[in-house]
């Protein structure tokens, strides 16, 4: 049998090659998202930055810390707390105490990520002066960098300065120190302190007390801007490379399996004379398990050398694209490719065993009957797996419905639901291409000339070519489609909720977290024909089940300014039961009855029992709580909705309200813009991480399309010398092969949009069941796209293949045997 499969290679060739193809691409992609996984599980230590000289770092709790059965639970504070006045009078007793403070300073010429600050901190950095010297008035400030020169004046939001100094920038922020007491007036709360005395004498002194933290040594680092960025970072890198994981390796398996049962089914004739010859079944079966054990090997070895070279430049591309922070790269495991490599080799097997074992059980003249035509392209085992598939589909997407709707708006189930669908429908193919195909042609039939007729009865008759060439086309455009479709269907949605949530004519924001001050605040409610609620960020949290601290984002806002400005979707209670003693939750609370009371913790720790005065649906998830602004302590408003009085004029009032913020920075929009600007399209870190899960999947596929269809054309070389040899010109020909695969892409993104339009249908059911009506957003455009890519690649790979197939003549060709 060796020998035999030997001799046969050169007429099967390009059978060999895209099997080696197919699987080398999909174990290298395997491999690269494997590495790039791998590389996210650590993030390195982090030294001090702002405090790496300073002796002792004291800060207020920051942390909730909630004990339960099973274990401590901890969260962090929406509002830290400060170091307590006592706490601080004792330190200063031990020695030198200097008061920690940043906020966020607005210029209309320096970096947009201006951070201040007390010149008396810059010595922990520690900063040095390049230039100048140390600030002395209030108007006078030092910069980090060389964006404004000593003795420049620089307009801010808090008044014009003038730079007296700079110091060299040490990378990790753009800071402006102004003098203590400025500095002091424009950040009234200071949430941590640099004390100059001994470690041991501090944490006795402080560390008693409940709340208040101790920093030495590399623990400094905790006390600078976001110290957990790192982490952070890669939390959502894993996130995105463990999407892109399963996405990808969902496609290889899917192309690489179909790619070799494909392959396989290609041999029939050539099985069937083996028969004739005498092979058993069993030895059919054994030289196909072996030769795709010998692919496999050797394409599996491939691809991990190619992923070994191409990972890296994913993860150049990650750090360039800002999906991932500038240490990133790919570290020196072993284990991804040990996971290529086996999954590719058995996947490989598996891809065969099925079909082998179907040709080792066909009978000799079975086989070469079949050879011409698909008359049993269904066999009972894919018949069996592809209803499973599907019913398991429909079945899990009713429970869900019914008992977790809000689930199907989560990112892994939209991305991984679509892979279900996808191969259930590619599993019963066979079933809808031919009246697909039929029906597609049959105007092109109507037509004068045999062309048509010829597309549509090719087409219908070679029904396992057909389904195999449309596949990579169906998981590219159900991928395509599903995943685009589904994100842009959520943010239309949830701008749907907040559009007919709010009932303000405008919207004004802050220009930083810092909120407004209350010179803004007074200025906003003088204008005159307006109606002002404004409104604080802030948190509480509530311990379900006795064991799980959960978090819910909360808005403080006085009660009848909020029924006056907002329309909140509402299950059961009134707004305007709202107060110091209450709270608003929605539906997802574990405790949800009107007048029933609930324990939580607010933004800074402090816990409190507060009645529940109404509850709002859940929605697409934002719809958070709402307390007063007593029950969210220290919470800057960042947001105040207007209501036009009876009367006013909207253009005054907007006239009055820019006026009012001009000095602050803060932003005035219109209702409608104000949702456009909350919710616009896919932001940029979501659109590229989108893009690099579709994007490497759609290539493998768009590879992968063009393999199988050189394999589908090079198959027909003795079909297409018939049509020579009965009157058909090389030209007529190569016509008729480009219009089939044409058709067989049109087949492919038909069924590919069936699956994202069932995908979707079944989100937009989700929104309907939690309160929110909006429509279905279809990426049609991006659709058509990638169908017209597909439709490209496939008419000139197989044009090409059947070009370079016909360039001997029709007579020879007509009696190559395969």
């Amino acid at each position: 049998m060796l020998t035999t499969t030997l001799r046969t290679l050169r007429s099967r060739w390009a059978t060999f090659v895209g099997s080696f193809v197919a699987l080398a691409l999909g174990v290298a992609l395997i491999a690269v998202t494997g590495l790039a996984l791998a590389s996210t599980l650590d993030a390195p230590d982090r030294k001090p930055e702002r405090f790496a000289a300073a002796p002792v770092v004291v800060r207020g709790q920051h942390t909730l810390e909630v004990p339960t059965s099973n274990g401590e639970r901890t969260e962090e504070l929406a509002m830290p707390r400060a170091v307590p006045a006592d706490v601080v009078a004792k330190l200063r007793e031990l020695g030198p105490v200097v008061e920690d403070r940043s906020f966020a300073v607005r210029t209309g010429s320096g970096p947009t990520d201006l951070v201040g600050h007390p010149w008396s901190t810059a010595a922990f950095a520690p900063y040095d002066l390049d230039a100048g010297r140390a600030p002395e008035a209030d108007d006078e400030v030092v910069i980090s960098g060389d964006w404004a020169r000593p003795g420049t004046r620089v307009r801010t939001g808090d008044g014009t300065v003038r730079v007296v100094g700079s110091v060299a920038g040490l990378g990790f922020e753009n800071a402006v120190f102004y003098t203590d007491t400025r500095a002091a007036e424009l950040s009234p709360r200071s949430l941590q302190l640099v004390v100059d005395a001994d470690a041991t004498a501090v944490r006795e002194t402080a560390g008693g007390n409940e709340g208040v933290e101790v920093l030495t040594g590399d623990a400094r680092r905790y006390a600078d801007a976001d110290p957990d960025r790192d982490s952070e970072a890669l939390t959502a890198m894993n996130a995105l490379f463990g999407t892109a994981g399963g996405v990808t390796g969902f496609v290889s398996v899917f192309v690489v399996a179909s790619t070799f049962a494909f392959a396989v089914a290609q041999r029939r004739r050539e099985f069937g004379l083996l028969r004739t010859a005498g092979a058993t079944p069993g030895q059919i079966r054994r030289m196909v398990v072996h030769e795709a054990l010998g692919v496999g090997v050797f394409a599996s070895a491939a691809g991990c050398g190619l992923g070994s070279y191409a990972a890296p430049k994913l993860a150049e591309w990650a750090v360039e694209e800002g999906l991932a922070p500038h240490w990133f790269t790919i570290g020196d495991y072993v284990w991804p490719y040990h996971m290529a490599f086996w999954t590719g080799l058995f996947v490989a097997l598996c891809g065969v065993l099925a079909a082998s074992w179907r040709a080792g059980r066909t009978g000799p003249t079975e086989a070469l009957r079949e050879a011409s035509v698909d008359i049993r392209a269904m066999t009972r085992g894919r018949w069996l797996f592809g209803a499973t598939l599907l019913m398991t589909a429909v079945v899990t997407l009713a429970l869900v419905l019914v008992t977790n709707p809000g689930d199907l708006l989560q990112r892994k189930t939209y991305v991984s639901r679509p892979m279900l669908l996808i191969t259930a429908v590619a599993l019963l193919a066979p079933v809808l291409v031919r009246p697909l195909a039929r029906g597609l042609a049959w105007p092109a039939a109507q037509l004068p000339g045999a062309g048509g007729m010829l597309v549509r009865e090719n087409a219908a008759a070679g029904v396992r070519r057909t389904a195999a060439v449309a596949a990579p086309v169906l998981v590219t455009v159900a991928l395509a489609g599903s995943l685009l479709g589904a994100t842009a269907t959520l943010n239309q949605a949830k701008a749907t909720e907040t559009r007919e949530r709010t009932a303000a004519s405008f919207v004004v924001t802050a220009a930083d977290d810092t909120g407004f001050d209350k010179t803004t605040l007074q200025r906003l409610r003088a204008v005159p024909g307006a109606e002002n609620s404004a409104s604080s960020p802030s948190a509480v949290y509530t311990l379900e089940d006795g064991v799980a601290l959960i978090r819910s984002d909360a808005r403080a806002v006085e009660p009848r300014l909020l029924a006056a400005t907002t329309r909140l979707p509402l299950a059961a209670g009134k707004v305007g039961d709202l107060d110091d003693d209450s709270i608003i939750v929605n539906e997802e609370w574990q405790k949800r009855t009107v007048g029933e009371r609930v324990d939580v913790w607010l933004g800074d720790g402090t816990k409190r029992s507060l009645k529940i005065a109404a509850v709002m649906t859940v929605g697409t998830g934002d719809n958070g709580v709402y307390v007063t602004p007593r029950n969210a302590p220290a919470a800057p408003v960042d947001r105040v909705d207007v209501r036009l009085l009876p009367g006013a004029d909207s253009a005054a009032v907007a006239a009055g309200l820019h006026q009012a913020v001009r000095e602050s920075g803060g932003e005035v929009f219109t209702r409608d813009a104000w949702v456009r600007a909350t919710y616009p399209e896919t932001n940029r870190t979501t659109r590229m991480g989108l893009f690099l899960v579709l994007g490497i999947a759609l290539l493998y596929t768009g590879i992968s399309l063009v393999n199988t269809t050189v394999m589908a054309t090079s198959d027909r070389v003795r079909e297409l010398a018939v049509l020579q040899l009965a009157g058909a010109t090389r030209l007529q020909v190569l016509r008729l092969v480009g219009a089939e695969a044409l058709m067989v892409v049109v087949v492919g993104g038909l069924l590919g949009a069936l699956v994202a339009g069932l995908n979707l249908l079944g989100m937009w059911s989700a929104l309907g069941l939690l309160s929110v009506r909006t429509s279905v957003e279809i990426p049609w455009t991006t659709l058509a796209a990638a169908t017209g890519a597909c439709a490209v690649l496939a008419v000139t790979s197989a044009v090409v293949a059947a070009g370079l197939s016909l360039r001997r003549s029709a007579v020879e060709l007509a009696g190559v045997r395969e």
